[in-house]
Formats: structure tokens, C-alpha cells, sequence
């Protein structure tokens, strides 16, 4: 196998799309903490200075919509009205029906629930990091969450919120990165500071730290590629929940159902079979069974189980994937009640997802990172 280059970006909390994912996730979890049945699918379009909410929502709860937004947006940093869009100033408009009585009836069975619509669902793990996620995805992240901590911690005070980063591994034969070729760094500056003050804060306090011996005199480090990045945010460009797929998954590495996770509640299959797949991948992995996992879960609109659990394995020995599907379901429980309940999926915990991936954060507590079963799913195997 000649060797090859994998690519992933991520971006800031600031970036547009991102703005709305977090505010999708945060309407939703205003409305699971009073009322965790709840079903919402809530998206967010922002626009110059202005925000659009819209969707579906049955509950029992009362939510102050404006006041859930304008609360992330000033936690995002969006509070000077020179940035053309801040959270005191945004004009929000909002348009919230209930789900529709088709959808319903099938979700709502007598005893247990149903999927909510049908899909293939995709979960990834490989041992390239100790997280176990691709290493570009990985260190995108990290130095997307290194600028805005630069920024809020005052040590790069002319950062704004808006950002980018994107990086590129050369993995060898094996699959395995052994070199950082490039490295692309965009963060929003307020006007007045210099190119060299800006190139040397970036370097100093985000760039080095965070990649650390992977960074070599031959990597190619691009920052601010156009020379100016001081219109950012919603001001610049048009948001929308949803459209950051590859952010919020394994940056383009495995497959990917199609379905947008934030604002959906757990009903939707497009989040909850997408963690459990990531769960069972990432035990898959931990349990030495393969370098890489993918599975993938299909569900059929108002059905309890699965219609096909599919294993893809990059295997470090002779593992038969028919039996490893079976222990898989023998393990893991996959009615969507079971993956609810099983990963905690009725409390407020997704607004904590929506900015630097679902996925590899271990610290945050996330059900779905475990790796508790791999004893289980071996015996369950041999």
C-alpha cells in the first residue's frame, strides 16, 4: 500500500455554523431540563445581525427561546456590537410547531419507543491517538480549541470568536501518520494588530503547544492565508445548523450517514445510533480487535431494533465479522429505548457537544466514549 495523506479541519465555537449548532443544542437541553421526554428538532440560520429559529417542539416546558440564544452567544463571546452580530443586539425571529402526528405515532409505541426516521448510522475508532480518533481530526480540534482559549484567557486579546483550522498527516503504508505536511490556521484579529504580532502569538501560544514534535522546519504552516481575517461570524457569512458533518465526526475519515446531530433529541436516530455506533467502534478498537472499526446501524422509520448491524474492520488478526456482529448485539443493547438509556441520553448534556466534535472528548463524561465492555464483547466473540 503507497503511502497516503489524510486532511481534517475543524473550526471555532464562533464559526457561523457553529453559532447555530450551539444554539440548536441549548434549546434543546432548556427543554430536556424541565421536561425530559421532550421531542424537539430545532434548527438555526444566522444572518448579518439577525437569527432565524425554527422546528418542531412537543413538550410539556416553556422555553424563552431569545433568551436561551442570546445566553450562548454571550458565552461564545459575541457581546461587542462592532462585530456586526452580538447577543444583545440580534434580532431573533422564531417559528415552532409541533412534530408531526405521522412521525409521532411511530416513535410513540406501547412499551418501547421507535426510531423517528429511518438511516444508516456510522461510528468510527482507530488507535492512532489515545482517544482513539483519526490523529488529523484530533489535533484540528485541539488547535481550534487552543485559539479560543488564547482568546477568552485574555493572552490573545485581538482574537475574535470566529476560526479555522485545517491539517494535513502523511501516513505511511500501514496507514500509520508519522509527518504533519501542513498545517492552516485562520483566526478572526481585530483590525489594528500587526501581521507579525498575530503570526507570532499564533505560532507561541496555539500552534506549537498544540502540535508539539509533530511540527518540523518542513511542515507547512499557512496562518491567515489571505492576510486579513477581521470581518468574521454571522456579519460575514451565513450560518446553519447541520453543516458541519465532518467537524462533528471523524473528519472525513469512515463514512458518514448524512443526518445532522444537534438539535435533535434522542428519538433521533441521526444522533443516538450514531453514538452508539461510535461506542461499539471505539470498544471494537480498545478490545485490540482491529486497528480500525467502522459500524454502521440502519433503522427503519417507527421500528425498535436495527434493521442491519455491519462491521468493517482494518484487523490486526483473523476476526470474523459475522460473529463479531453477532457478540456486538449481544453486548450492546441497540433498541433505540435500550441506546437512550444506555448512553443517558434524557439529560441536558448536548450544547457541551455542538463546538469541537461529538467525538474523542473523554473528559467531558460522554456515555458513548466508554470503554467499559470490552471484556463483555470479547467473551461474548470467543
Amino acid at each position: 500500500m503507497a503511502a497516503t495523506f489524510i486532511s481534517s479541519e475543524s473550526v471555532t465555537e464562533g464559526h457561523p455554523d457553529k453559532v447555530c449548532d450551539q444554539i440548536s443544542d441549548a434549546v434543546l437541553d432548556a427543554y430536556l431540563e424541565h421536561d425530559p421526554a421532550a421531542r424537539v428538532a430545532v434548527e438555526v440560520m444566522a444572518s448579518g445581525n439577525t437569527l432565524h429559529i425554527a422546528g418542531e417542539v412537543t413538550s410539556t416546558a416553556h422555553v424563552d427561546i431569545a433568551s436561551v440564544a442570546r445566553g450562548v452567544l454571550r458565552r461564545i463571546g459575541y457581546t461587542n456590537p462592532e462585530l456586526g452580530f452580538d447577543a444583545d443586539g440580534c434580532f431573533i425571529l422564531t417559528d415552532l410547531r409541533e412534530q408531526s402526528p405521522d412521525i409521532a405515532q411511530g416513535v410513540s409505541r406501547v412499551g418501547e419507543l421507535g426510531a423517528g426516521d429511518q438511516g444508516i448510522f456510522y461510528g468510527f475508532a482507530c488507535d492512532e491517538t489515545p482517544t482513539l480518533m483519526p490523529a488529523a481530526i484530533h489535533y484540528a480540534h485541539r488547535l481550534t480549541m487552543a485559539q479560543a482559549e488564547a482568546r477568552k484567557s485574555g493572552r490573545l486579546p485581538w482574537l475574535r470568536p470566529d476560526g479555522k483550522a485545517q491539517v494535513t498527516f502523511r501516513n505511511d503504508a500501514d496507514g500509520k501518520p508519522v509527518e504533519l505536511t501542513s498545517l492552516v490556521c485562520s483566526a478572526q484579529h481585530a483590525p489594528d494588530v500587526s501581521r507579525e504580532e498575530m503570526l507570532r502569538g499564533l505560532i507561541e501560544e496555539v500552534i506549537a503547544p498544540t502540535m508539539g514534535r509533530w511540527l518540523t522546519r518542513d511542515t507547512r504552516v499557512l496562518i491567515n492565508p489571505t492576510g486579513r481575517f477581521v470581518l468574521g461570524g454571522p456579519a460575514a457569512d451565513t450560518g446553519l445548523t447541520g453543516r458541519k458533518l465532518m467537524v462533528d465526526t471523524y473528519g472525513g475519515v469512515g463514512r458518514h450517514g448524512g443526518g445532522a446531530f444537534s438539535g435533535k433529541d434522542a428519538t433521533k436516530l441521526d444522533r443516538t445510533a450514531a453514538y452508539m455506533a461510535r461506542r461499539i467502534a471505539k470498544t471494537v478498537v480498545a478490545a485490540k480487535l482491529a486497528d480500525q472499526c467502522e459500524i454502521s446501524l440502519a433503522f427503519a422509520i417507527g421500528q425498535i431494533e436495527p434493521e442491519m448491524v455491519g462491521v468493517r474492520l482494518n484487523a490486526r488478526q483473523s476476526v470474523d465479522t459475522d460473529r463479531l456482529a453477532h457478540a456486538i448485539r449481544e453486548v450492546f443493547p441497540l433498541s433505540v429505548s435500550g441506546m437512550i438509556e444506555t448512553l443517558d441520553l434524557r439529560r441536558p448534556l448536548f450544547e457541551k457537544t455542538a463546538a469541537y466534535g461529538h467525538f474523542g472528548r473523554e473528559s467531558e463524561g460522554f456515555v458513548w466514549e466508554r470503554v467499559d465492555l470490552t471484556d463483555a464483547l470479547l467473551k461474548a466473540y470467543r
